[in-house]
């Protein structure tokens, strides 16, 4: 059994709005939305400004998702993107990593996916971290007041909670269960979304 600490962020789950030099990590009913999770980050040139993670408990209340795995599984990746991970494995049906950043259809693992859970972080997980955050130049996102503040307004108005919003697919595997998108605004400024969507495309498979 999983024991939840509710830690108060600067935006209220519902809404989940992104705050400057933060992760806000947001799950409660979001309705028929199709998607199950998604992370979204903020960027100005290499920097990531500020992002969201978000898992609707409208799926993780049904029979398919409604189980520990499931849920550490999402949540670790949709935080570890807005961290600035990718995936290491995209195929559902391959063997288990042992990373929560590995697409799998048995999170916790076992049968036909191996012994390895897909939870947690693995070391390639921390090794590519280490890479990313050794920064050299003298610009530390969280410690900033100012970071971000030259994006362009549009970039903190628009709603982000569709595909409509989301700008341009670049990537979409399994069969569209699992797709990236971006939305430029020019200068370097940016707002990626990952997204997986509940059994398939929309939730509708």
């Amino acid at each position: 059994m999983l024991n939840l600490t509710r830690v108060t962020g600067g935006t209220s789950p519902k809404s989940c709005r992104p705050t400057r030099g933060r992760i806000e990590v947001c799950n409660t009913k979001y309705g028929n939305t199709g998607w199950l999770g998604i992370a979204q980050i903020w960027a100005s040139g290499s920097h990531i400004t500020q992002a969201v993670a978000k898992m609707n408990d409208t799926y993780f209340n049904t029979p398919s998702y409604n189980t520990p795995a499931w849920r550490q599984l999402v949540m670790c990746q949709e935080i570890a993107h807005d961290f600035g991970l990718d995936h290491q494995d995209e195929n559902f049906n391959n063997a288990n990593l042992g990373t929560c950043m590995d697409y799998t259809s048995d999170p916790d693992g076992g049968g036909a996916f191996g012994p390895l859970s897909n939870e947690h972080p693995n070391a390639h997980d921390f090794q590519q971290l280490e890479t990313i955050y050794a920064h050299l130049d003298s610009t530390t996102t969280i410690s900033s007041s100012t970071a971000g503040q030259n994006a362009p307004p549009a970039m903190g108005e628009i709603d982000f909670e569709g595909p409509g919003q989301w700008g341009r697919k670049l990537r979409s595997t399994n069969g569209g269960r699992t797709e990236l998108y971006e939305l430029d605004f020019g200068g370097g400024h940016k707002v990626v979304t990952f997204v997986i969507w509940a059994d398939g495309p929309r939730g509708n498979r």
